[in-house]
């Protein structure tokens, strides 16, 4: 996900996006452990994502303190 995508999102679509990332990471992780993975590199991808998103989110509460 770039950058530009996730600052024109809203909060609450950051928000519900995280929640689903994490998800999915939980999953790939489970999946990587049971019987391994056909692309192991999309655990990076989901973690930038996530803290992609994160690091938007503290952005935008920092500015309206």
């Amino acid at each position: 996900m770039k950058n530009s995508k996730i600052k024109e999102m809203s909060s609450p679509e950051l928000e519900k996006e995280l929640s689903e990332l994490k998800s999915e990471l939980f999953k790939l992780r489970f999946s990587l452990a049971t019987n391994g993975l056909d692309n192991p590199l999309k655990v990076r991808e989901i973690k930038k994502d996530i803290a992609r998103i994160k690091t938007e989110l503290r952005k935008r509460e920092l500015n309206n303190e």
